[in-house]
């Protein structure tokens, strides 16, 4: 009776130590619980499907800019405008300096259609203007990111506002990828304030 006493304990304590360790959660687990309620959070607050992204950096970089006040010629959480905001995003979220204006943005991309735009491309508008004045970072599903004249916000492509004045998408080509990485530009303030 003892020894049935004992393996009954024994069996009983190998089940309980199993069940606990089924129980835990790994750390590697733990993250990727965190990083997918993230990236749910991200895509109710953005309308975006961010649990598409492979880019977390770029939808974080975001939501911590949202509402910051727009000031033309502005660089920092206090006032931004458009170029400056696009500029920051590159450097923290791609670790890539870019140009300041949104002109000169431009002659640093491969001009695509809104119909292949990709996350993290940027999108180019000429409001009341003939030439660029806006630019902004597309997320995807429509959706982009820009300094306008609420602050930092993200906007449909569809929204008739941005329809109208919407020039071209475009995608930093490569050779600046390499000339630009980790490398300082001049900073310029050549652009205009926008709705």
């Amino acid at each position: 009776m003892k020894k049935i006493t004992i393996a009954i304990a024994l069996i009983l304590s190998f089940l309980c130590a199993q069940a606990q360790t089924k129980n835990v959660p790994t750390p590697a687990a733990a993250d990727a619980e965190q990083e997918s309620l993230a990236k749910d959070y991200l895509s109710q607050i953005m309308g975006v499907a961010v649990s598409a992204t492979s880019n977390m950096k770029l939808f974080h970089f975001v939501y911590d800019w949202i509402g910051t006040p727009y000031r033309f010629g502005g660089s920092s959480r206090k006032g931004i405008d458009c170029s400056a905001f696009t500029k920051q995003l590159y450097s923290d979220v791609f670790n890539m300096s870019i140009r300041r204006s949104s002109r000169d943005i431009f002659s640093m991309v491969s001009p695509v259609g809104k119909d292949e735009l990709k996350e993290g491309d940027l999108v180019f508008f000429k409001i009341h203007s003939r030439s660029i004045s806006h630019v902004g970072i597309y997320l995807g599903n429509g959706r982009f990111a820009h300094a306008s004249s609420r602050g930092v916000a993200i906007s449909n492509l569809d929204e008739a506002y941005y329809s109208r004045y919407f020039y071209k998408g475009g995608r930093i080509l490569e050779s600046f990828k390499n000339e630009f990485s980790s490398a300082s530009v001049d900073d310029k303030f050549e652009e205009k304030p926008t709705n």
